[in-house]
């Protein structure tokens, strides 16, 4: 039997998914619905469903987002679920994900699109391999999907607003506000509602402003990202080592910390 997860953050919605879902296919078992992108990651980790049906806007983490830090922690041996992401009608997320071939349904749900998608699901899931192996190889399957979250995450879902790339960090320290030159940033790391900031000269931070936000301000050839919270400048990484499960992790020059590289990221070092 094929499994699945709905993860919607308004209640009638979600049994109007789960409803439509029922007639359109039988044998599909819904395993469980999740109210925000916390939650949904929870549960999908728990259950391993087949097919996961994510809304685009939900308390605290999107739905994008919570496929992402799934993607990271998705154990090996088991194949990644098909991504259906759930959308009001926008003209422009809509570009968005016909441009990355990963499937959507419009708000509200329409159960002549919605059939489209079961089918779509259904002739993929016939082609897709069982369970893997212990100790396989990750699933090939697996690059590909991460490969469009890359760019539906670097992509708005709304059409952005031009804004310069920042030259200076208005940041907090002790009780003070410190202006912190962008080119003296070593490095940056989400914590809770703030952004750590680490300086060259070995001075912390703190921002508030989300790191999500503030990658849209720095220059991508500079500043990579390298998991979900974590973003390194560059030019100051000196080594990078792959663990015996092929997981890479990295060390600034002068830091003796290593720093995890997520499956999402770890095309930035294709040459290992």
């Amino acid at each position: 039997m094929t499994t699945a997860l709905i993860a919607e953050d308004e209640l009638l919605l979600a049994q109007t998914l789960q409803r439509e879902l029922h007639t359109l296919w039988p044998d599909l078992q819904v395993l469980a619905t999740a109210g925000d992108g916390l939650g949904a990651v929870q549960l999908a980790l728990q259950h391993r469903p087949d097919v996961l049906f994510f809304d685009i806007r939900m308390p605290g983490q999107s739905g994008l987002e919570a496929a992402a830090e799934l993607a990271e922690d998705w154990p090996d041996d088991t194949p990644f679920p098909l991504l259906v992401f759930v959308t009001a009608y926008d003209q422009y997320a809509i570009e968005a994900f016909e441009a990355q071939a990963m499937d959507y349904v419009l708000k509200p749900v329409r159960t002549e699109r919605l059939a489209q998608t079961v089918s779509r699901l259904q002739q993929r899931l016939r082609m897709r391999r069982p369970r893997l192996a212990p100790n396989a190889a990750p699933d090939p399957m697996l690059e590909p999907v991460l490969s469009q979250l890359r760019a539906l995450l670097s992509t708005p879902i709304e059409a952005p607003k031009p804004q310069p790339l920042l030259q200076l960090l208005q940041a907090s320290q002790g009780n003070q506000l410190r202006m912190v030159p962008v080119a003296e940033v070593l490095r940056l790391e989400a914590a809770d509602k703030y952004v750590r900031v680490f300086t060259q000269d070995g001075t912390e931070v703190l921002l508030r402003t989300p790191l999500k936000e503030l990658m849209q301000r720095l220059d991508p050839q500079v500043f990579w990202q390298i998991h979900r919270g974590s973003v390194v400048r560059a030019t100051a990484i000196e080594s990078v080592t792959r663990d015996e499960s092929g997981r890479l992790s990295l060390r600034l020059k002068g830091q003796a910390e290593r720093l995890s590289v997520s499956r999402l990221y770890a095309h930035l070092f294709k040459a290992m």
